[in-house]
């Protein structure tokens, strides 16, 4: 191959991005100098935290540039290398998708083995996703045996490890929200204890009827109504790990909520942002356990696939919307 195709960052959205955001663009192949490698992606993450860096602002990191290439998590082979590390036909995980060649520095680069796991697996349960799960919970908020667990966006990549993950560690009761009838049942089928369509009413009167005796942990993922309800239902000592927020990552105004904030002082809570690369030294661990589950057949993890490098936008835009079952993947 000769010609190599990535997804620019085309104008900056103000509010939700469009297909206009991105631009198709048609590149040489990329020859590798010394310690580089190429690397042809066959698989490409698109995550909520994307959108924010559409946005020209300062944040914990870099905001995507006009007219250049995005980028993000993927997995691929290698097929040049001028690196003493890294070999062609070695399969890595890598920072730079958002094109169907990579050109790195083999130490930016992380082998994996594919005969472990499918390729995919490594950018959703073996990956970032699942590591922000298992750090978020069992760190962060430092969940303890017999607690009852609320999870927001739980039919999603992080959300449905979660719940999952809290019941492997003895959690008393997991509740799960979801944008469908479809992705309720879903969590059902994965062992969460009770779960609703948020669109069904207040996200804090259908808390209520699931969580009669309060939540000890929530783990959010959506920020808005339903951080507010979760602040509502928590109990004496209640904590909260806050991990994304995507119900306002589109919002051109204020949020309105949450509205409560004065009741984190009576009930003494603990609401904590974090970010998973704080926490690389759980990894062993999580690799550990993780696999351990995968092999034994107590944890499940979905993927939606969508396929071609030219519809990587349409994928980003149908994650914002809700319209995955679990991680969202490019493949290329």
């Amino acid at each position: 191959m000769t010609s190599n195709r990535e997804i620019h960052l085309a104008s900056r959205p103000e509010g939700w991005p469009t297909e206009d955001t991105f631009r198709l663009v048609e590149t040489d192949v990329p020859t590798p100098g010394p310690g580089q490698i190429v690397v042809r992606n066959q698989f490409m993450s698109v995550d909520p935290y994307m959108r924010g860096r559409m946005n020209d602002v300062k944040s914990y990191v870099p905001p995507y540039a006009l007219d250049a290439p995005l980028d993000g998590a993927a997995i691929g082979e290698v097929v040049a290398s001028e690196s003493a590390d890294v070999a062609v036909g070695d399969t890595v995980l890598h920072g730079l998708g958002w094109r169907e060649y990579a050109l790195l520095d083999g130490s930016a680069a992380r082998r994996v083995d594919p005969s472990l796991a499918p390729a995919s697996a490594y950018l959703s349960v073996l990956g970032m996703p699942g590591l922000t799960a298992y750090a978020g919970l069992l760190e962060v908020a430092a969940m303890k045996p017999g607690e009852t667990v609320f999870v927001s966006a739980a039919a999603g990549s992080v959300g449905s490890l979660v719940g999952q993950i809290a019941k492997l560690k003895g959690a008393g009761r997991v509740i799960g929200s979801a944008g469908s009838a479809a992705k309720v049942e879903r969590l059902r089928a994965l062992g969460f204890d009770a779960a609703f369509d948020y669109h069904d009413g207040s996200v804090r009167d259908s808390l209520r009827a699931a969580a009669p005796d309060g939540v000890d942990v929530y783990f959010d993922n959506v920020g808005g109504d339903h951080l507010e309800a979760a602040i509502s239902a928590m109990n004496l000592h209640g904590r909260a790990a806050i991990c994304g927020m995507i119900a306002q990552y589109n919002d051109t105004e204020p949020p309105a909520a949450p509205r409560n904030l004065s009741l984190v002082i009576g009930k003494r809570l603990t609401l904590r942002g974090f970010l998973v690369r704080d926490h690389n030294h759980l990894r062993d661990a999580f690799v550990r356990d993780v696999a351990g589950w995968l092999r034994e057949g107590t944890l499940s993890y979905d993927e939606t696939v969508v396929d071609g490098i030219e519809n990587a936008p349409a994928a980003f835009l149908g994650l914002l919307r809700g319209e995955n079952l679990g991680k969202m993947l490019v493949r290329l």
